[in-house]
């Protein structure tokens, strides 16, 4: 369990941060850089999180847990001991997930622009943050090994919340359609 005595340390105050196995890097390199766009990523799934309950509550909090691990484990060089990875049963939930909220709604015939309700919205923000964080792991993996599954878990993440999004217009009944050239 973490234990937090003191919030700030000021060893963060040069620019550097540290890394679960202790090495300084510098708060802007590849390796912080995509922890903390993870990080972003489960705020504003917080912020989606105002606005459900029950099922889709309890799939969002178990997805913020996983972010933490998936933050731990970019935190920890791929060749030191790992603390904490995320794993292929992750992934595997997230698809699971998908497949069975995926089977209840009607097939796409357009891109879908974000909104329709304000929980789909903030999903949808969720969605191109987690976006983000997957190209800064992408950016990461050109220089240093990173986790597979947490790659995946990335991945199917952002699936999951367009899938969820969906779900949470009334299954796409008040998802808004792109309609190609409308204001031309």
């Amino acid at each position: 369990m973490v234990k937090l005595n003191k919030i700030y340390t000021r060893t963060g105050d040069g620019g550097e941060t540290s890394l679960v196995n202790g090495a300084r890097v510098s708060k802007h390199a590849r390796r912080p850089s995509a922890f903390g766009e993870v990080d972003e990523v489960n705020s504003v799934i917080g912020m989606a999180r105002l606005h459900t309950t029950g099922e889709v509550d309890e799939m969002l909090a178990r997805i913020q847990n996983d972010l933490f691990d998936l933050g731990a484990d970019l935190a920890t060089p791929e060749n030191d001991k790992p603390s904490l990875r995320v794993t292929e049963a992750q992934v595997a939930r997230l698809e699971a997930e998908i497949d069975a909220m995926n089977a209840e709604l009607n097939p796409l015939t357009s891109f879908i622009l974000p909104g329709g309700s304000e929980v789909s919205a903030w999903l949808h923000l969720a969605r191109t943050v987690a976006r983000r964080a997957e190209r800064a792991m992408t950016e990461l993996a050109v220089e240093e090994a990173v986790n597979e599954p947490a790659m995946q878990y990335m991945n199917r993440m952002s699936d999951h919340l367009f899938v969820l999004a969906r779900r949470m217009n009334d299954n796409g009944a008040n998802d808004v359609l792109w309609v190609p050239g409308n204001n031309a």
